[in-house]
Formats: C-alpha cells, sequence, structure tokens
C-alpha cells in the first residue's frame, strides 16, 4: 500500500505560467508531440523538486511516472531557465565574490574542466550550472 502526503507549495500563478509556457514553446520547436503530462503540471512538479526540495522518487511516485522522467524534467527545465538569463555569469561571479560555491557539468567536457564555469561569459545549453550559498 502506497502512501501519499499532499503539502503546500507557496507558487505564484505567474511563476507557473512562465515555466509552462517556457516548456510550451520548447516543445513546439523541438516538434514534441506530446508529454504524460501538460506543461503546468510538469511546471508544478520541477518546481516542487527545486524549490520545496522534494525528493524525486516521491514526486514521481505521487504522480504516477518514473524518477528518471521527474529527473530528465528538472534537468530540462534548468536548461530553459539557464538559456534565458543573459546575466547568468554576473550573477555567478556575485555569489562566488562572497564566498558561495559555483560549479558547472557539461556532459561534452572532461570531468576536470567542470570547475571552470566562474570565468567564463556564457555558458553552453548542455551545461548545468549550479550555485550554493551559506549563512552564518
Amino acid at each position: 500500500m502506497a502512501l501519499v502526503y499532499q503539502c503546500r507549495l507557496p507558487l505564484s500563478t505567474s511563476t507557473v505560467n512562465h515555466l509552462a509556457g517556457l516548456l510550451r514553446r520548447h516543445l513546439k520547436s523541438t516538434g514534441s508531440r506530446w508529454r504524460s503530462l501538460p506543461p503546468r503540471k510538469i511546471a508544478v512538479i520541477v518546481l516542487a523538486v527545486l524549490r520545496h526540495d522534494q525528493r524525486l522518487a516521491d514526486m514521481a511516485g505521487g504522480n504516477n511516472l518514473a524518477e528518471s522522467t521527474v529527473r530528465r524534467w528538472r534537468d530540462e527545465m534548468i536548461h530553459l531557465l539557464t538559456a534565458r538569463a543573459p546575466r547568468l555569469d554576473r550573477a555567478l561571479k556575485k555569489i562566488a565574490k562572497r564566498g558561495g560555491e559555483v560549479w558547472s557539468t557539461a556532459p561534452s567536457s572532461p570531468p576536470s574542466a567542470a570547475p571552470a564555469a566562474t570565468t567564463e561569459n556564457t555558458f553552453p545549453a548542455s551545461t548545468t550550472v549550479t550555485a550554493c550559498t551559506s549563512s552564518p
């Protein structure tokens, strides 16, 4: 017997609509015919993973999806948002200057080249950029 719990995720309608619109445009441009869920529902699942720190397996199980599907959707949304951030390099440099850690994982580059994202001005679409900050 699977147990399901609900939690409140404070999201603005404009945030969900923005992500759903990004996904719709991406699907249209790539010629993708369908997804197992509508773009709005995918946006809510991805935001729950990113903002509320929900585990991929929890979100997948509660929505009758595979964990790998939720992971792929999360990575896809991150790529779509990264592509829309023209000044991402400035923000990452600011985080690094304040003592936070910034690293990049590019599937096409060797592992030794992954942490060098803080000095570049642009990031290729295949790059996932992650920034972590900590407060005392």
